[in-house]
Order: structure tokens, then C-alpha cells, then sequence
């Protein structure tokens, strides 16, 4: 078959030997792939565009980073939300759940870390960087999730064992050769645009599935930092988990769907359909923002509270969720001068308290949250 083949095993189960990248027959670009392309070029072109004219871009790179992280964990079944994201801080995670997430952000800035300041390339290597990364201290806490190293065993999905399970990747006895036609066809300079390449290079991750567990989070975060490498995209604004978790059921399907019959346009179809939504979405958002902090930035000038208020509100783009001691060191002011401007704002609607306590009280740039929450509402997990 086009994609690979099933093989029975000695042991009864059924498991799937990928064929190398590209496949064969190529890919066809019949029908409306090309113009899905050509949509998804120009969505992700507009996106760089608009990095070039914000004041300050790393404000909502950082925000749209911890945006991924959160509805690519989701995805998995993590049961936090944005604002539990946005409020914790290293030295105190909340939660286990949070905490997996703050992982996913701390995996992909090392990624792009490497990919920019290092001059490193994608590689296996990099992509056991991530994993280790990303699997530090999660649940359980387990030796066997193996951090930043590659199977050494069987695994499948869903299911209790292989013989039962919805999928069973290569045996690690061979997957090590799947890698490496990976990793070359990373590096392959083809005909094959870079935007369906990536897509190719998500569903061959996936079904290789290396790690004993993170195998998903780790797909995704490969999308946007390939993406980076190959100068499609120059900040990592694109959360394409938004539309993966949307379509949940569907990302699924047409991952599955290459597997059992070869179907790879179907997939790369729904792939560009993701990018060139989410890229529409990234900068509709984008522009709310903008129309957002024009709009208190008026009100607390109107209000008397020009130098400080200002201050306060770029600094609330990158942490919206505060104490009045993150108030006095945005500000440089008095904690005293902090409790004041927070009260300020909060007549003016611009914060709002998080929860009735009085002592060590968090408070919430609200509309600009609400803006950044849409689509990182809790719904049941579909497991892959």
C-alpha cells in the first residue's frame, strides 16, 4: 500500500510498518489542493506581515505560545484553562495539569532557542531535546516515560494491549530505521511544497509514534518549529492546536485514513484548511488586541492615570493575570502606589479580582483574556 504496510506479529497483533516519505505515487494536486495551498502561503504571509508593524511582537508571541500549549495539552485530556495557565509561575505550579502545559511552552522556547541562537538543525537529536524537555515531573513521574529518549519497547493506542488496540505503531526493533528516513527527508530539498511537506512530516511522526508517551504534543510542536526553521513562518504566532482540537474526531479520522488506505490528500487537505483558519483567526485576534489596548489606553489617560497606567497596561499584555506586587515591579512605584492604580482599573473595568480572598489577591486583565480564551474551552477528550 501507498502509505505502508500491516503486518501480523509472531505474538497474534497487528502492527504498521510506515512506507518512507514521499509517497509513491506523489502526491496529487488535483482538484482544490492547489488553491487550499495558495490560501494557506498567503494566511501565513500575513501573519510575518503583521509581526513586522506591532509595537512590541514578543508580548503576543509569548501569549500565543502558551495559547498552543494549552489546547495542544487539551487535546491529550489536560483539564486546565488559560487563566490557570496564565496566573501560575514556575516556582509554584497549581496543578499537575498546568504544570504539563508550562512544560509544552518551556519545550517549544527551547526549540526555537536551539533552531535560532544555536544555528541547530531539525533533528532526531533536537526532537529528543523537546521530549525531554517536555516530559519533565509530569504525572506520575515514572521512569518508563523515558524523557528524551526513543522506545525501547511496543506501544500502541487505545486499547489495554496491542492485541485490542486501535493502533500499533512500528515494533522499536525497526522503528529506528523509520527515523532516519525521517530525519533525511527533514533535510530533503524537493519539489514538494514546504507547507505539504510539514504536513507529511506531522502524520509520519505520529505514526512512527517514538516516545513512550507525548508522541502528540511533540507532533505538534514539530508543525510550528519546522515551520520556523524553513522561514515560513517568523514568530511562532500560528496556534493550529485551535483548529485540531476543534475538529478533534476529524484529525483523527484523516490520520487513520493514510494508514488504511493511502488517503494522503485528505489529510494534507485538512491540514492547509487548519493553517489558513487559524492564520485568519491569529490575526482577527490580533487586530481585537490592538483595538483593545488603543481603547484603555485612552480611558486611563481620560482617568488621570497616563504614566503609570500605561506602564501597567503593556506590562498586563505579557502577564494578565497579577498581584499588587507584580503591579509595583511593572510599574516601579510603591505597593501602595500599585493597590491604588489596581483600584483605578478595576472601577474602570480594565481588571477584575479572581476570587473573594483578601489576602495575596490575583486580579485579571479581563477582556484581553476573554479575547485569548476563545476556543480554550474544557470539552471531553477524544482519545487518539
Amino acid at each position: 500500500m501507498r502509505s505502508g504496510q500491516f503486518k501480523k506479529m509472531p505474538s497474534g497483533y497487528t502492527t504498521f510498518f510506515p512506507a518512507n516519505l514521499p509517497p509513491v505515487p506523489p502526491i496529487s494536486m488535483e482538484g482544490d489542493l492547489p488553491l487550499l495551498l495558495s490560501d494557506a502561503d498567503r494566511a501565513l504571509g500575513a501573519l510575518n506581515v503583521v509581526v513586522t508593524i506591532l509595537p512590541n511582537p514578543d508580548l503576543l508571541v509569548g501569549i500565543f505560545i502558551q495559547k498552543e500549549a494549552l489546547l495542544s495539552s487539551q487535546i491529550e485530556g489536560t483539564q486546565s484553562s488559560l487563566v490557570d495557565v496564565l496566573g501560575a509561575n514556575e516556582d509554584h505550579v497549581p496543578t499537575v495539569d498546568v504544570g504539563e502545559v508550562i512544560n509544552y511552552v518551556k519545550a517549544m522556547r527551547h526549540g526555537l532557542k536551539r533552531l535560532r541562537e544555536d544555528d541547530f538543525p531539525m533533528s532526531l537529536r533536537l526532537i529528543r531535546e523537546i521530549h525531554g524537555v517536555l516530559m519533565q515531573q509530569v504525572r506520575g513521574g515514572g521512569t518508563h516515560l523515558t524523557p528524551g529518549e526513543f522506545r525501547r519497547m511496543q506501544n500502541w493506542i487505545g486499547g489495554t494491549s496491542p492485541a485490542n488496540a486501535r493502533f500499533v505503531p512500528p515494533p522499536a526493533e525497526t522503528m529506528t530505521d523509520a527515523l532516519g528516513a525521517f530525519e533525511r527527508y527533514m533535510h530533503e530539498d524537493n519539489a514538494i511544497p514546504p507547507l505539504i511537506r510539514c504536513a507529511l512530516l506531522h502524520y509520519q511522526f505520529e505514526t512512527i509514534h517514538p516516545f513512550n508517551d507525548g508522541n502528540g504534543r511533540v507532533g505538534r510542536l514539530l508543525i510550528t518549529l519546522y515551520l520556523v526553521w524553513k522561514g515560513i513562518l517568523d514568530e511562532p504566532m500560528l496556534y493550529l492546536s485551535a483548529y485540531l482540537k476543534t475538529h478533534q474526531q476529524e484529525y483523527y479520522d484523516r490520520l487513520t485514513q493514510v494508514r488504511t488506505n493511502g488517503n494522503f490528500e485528505a489529510w494534507i487537505r485538512f491540514f492547509l484548511e487548519g493553517i489558513r483558519e487559524v492564520s485568519r483567526m491569529v490575526l482577527q485576534t490580533t487586530k481585537r488586541i490592538q483595538v483593545l489596548e488603543r481603547t484603555d489606553s485612552d480611558r486611563l489617560v481620560e482617568h488621570g492615570e497616563g504614566s503609570y497606567g500605561l506602564t501597567l497596561l503593556r506590562g498586563l499584555m505579557r502577564q494578565p493575570v497579577v498581584t499588587a506586587n507584580d503591579v509595583a515591579r511593572m510599574i516601579g512605584a510603591s505597593y501602595t502606589k500599585a493597590n491604588s492604580l489596581i483600584a483605578a482599573c478595576e472601577n474602570l473595568g480594565i481588571l477584575r479580582q479572581i476570587g473573594t480572598g483578601k489576602r495575596n489577591r490575583k486580579f485579571i486583565y479581563n477582556e484581553y483574556v476573554a479575547i485569548l480564551s476563545e476556543g480554550t474551552e474544557l470539552n471531553p477528550g477524544i482519545m487518539a
